[in-house]
């Protein structure tokens, strides 16, 4: 069982820059690839990054590449999202998970809470 919990989530101006933190419970967080998605209102969840269990890879969606950059921290059991050049159009509820390596949600076996990011114009 692995718990998560999301933070570092508030309200910021367009260009400007948020960094996300997620913090896992539990031994085996580096037995699990990391995935960050976000779920803006009206709309379904979607993929945003995924860190590889070691670090070694990443994947983006075409929306965030070159803005954001996942990372992780294994010592600290805990798995990053910096956020640089916002866009309004990147206001949403940011969730962190665990799982398989992979953009497709129903990879993922543990979610954590949420942390509403806001970018204003």
């Amino acid at each position: 069982q692995v718990q998560l919990v999301e933070s570092g989530g508030g309200l910021v101006q367009a260009g400007g820059s948020l960094r996300l933190s997620c913090a896992a419970s539990g031994r085996t967080f580096n037995s699990y690839a990391m995935g960050w998605f976000r779920q803006a209102p009206g709309k379904e969840r979607e993929f945003v990054a995924v860190i590889s269990q070691s670090g070694g890879s990443t994947t983006y969606s075409d929306s965030v590449k070159g803005r954001f950059t996942i990372s992780r921290d294994n010592a600290k059991n805990t798995v990053y999202l910096q956020m640089n050049s916002l866009k309004p159009e990147d206001t949403a509820v940011y969730y962190c998970a665990a799982g398989t390596y992979s953009m497709i949600k129903s990879w993922y076996d543990y979610w954590g809470q949420g942390t509403q990011v806001t970018v204003s114009s």
